[in-house]
């Protein structure tokens, strides 16, 4: 691989998955690639990573008010923070050529609040697609685990409180990953599916091969 992405548009890479799927360990890896080839790497949590979106994170997340949170108003929260990151953080980055690795996107709001919250697909696609306009991750990462596990691994990772997804039932976990795994069969084209029970080293390999084959093989 080369530094070409550098003097150009940038590259956003989005990650999804369901809670425990390895998702930070994975990006933390990445960047550490990325870096070690020259380019420089913006990290980006959803929802969060602006001043804004801090504060919704802490409502929808932590806050003891979030509980009493609808699904419609979780919608818009979420779309809320995604709109601010994009405009404040995102577009920057990318016009100034940077890698930009995001800790999930519009796609945990497809699964998330469309499929295991049940709203209606139609609301759920217009309020995305004005949140983020046409910008769209160049490549979406998704590790994809057993229900199960997911619930294991976040009850072994919690040593406090578990914020508001953490404590949702298996049903839950089993609805967002059967999303998750039916946008990957609608949309192959963007989306790339890793096996999230596997070694860090074993998927970080896949990823990188993956990365490596799409934006920078002859």
């Amino acid at each position: 691989m080369t530094d070409e992405v550098e003097n150009q548009r940038g590259l956003l890479i989005s990650f999804e998955g369901a809670e425990g799927s390895g998702k930070t360990t994975q990006i933390a890896r990445l960047k550490d690639r990325f870096e070690a080839l020259g380019h420089k790497v913006v990290l980006i949590r959803e929802p969060g990573g602006t001043d804004v979106g801090e504060e919704i994170r802490d409502l929808l997340k932590h806050n003891d008010t979030g509980d009493t949170i609808f699904p419609e108003t979780e919608l818009l929260l979420f779309a809320a923070s995604r709109a601010q990151l994009v405009r404040e953080k995102i577009l920057p980055a990318l016009e100034a050529g940077k890698v930009i690795l995001c800790d999930r996107y519009l796609d945990s709001t497809t699964v998330y609040q469309g499929v295991a919250r049940q709203l209606s697909e139609d609301p759920v696609t217009y309020i995305n697609e004005f949140a983020v306009g046409n910008l769209m991750p160049d490549l979406t990462v998704v590790l994809d685990l057993e229900p199960e596990l997911s619930m294991q691994r976040v009850k072994e990772r919690n040593s406090g409180k578990p914020d508001r997804m953490e404590r949702e039932n298996i049903e839950f976990y089993r609805a967002v990953r059967e999303g998750y795994l039916l946008l990957v069969r609608s949309l192959p084209e963007r989306f790339s599916v890793f096996d999230g029970s596997l070694s860090k080293e074993a998927i970080e390999l896949a990823i990188w091969n993956e990365i490596n084959q799409r934006f920078f093989d002859d």
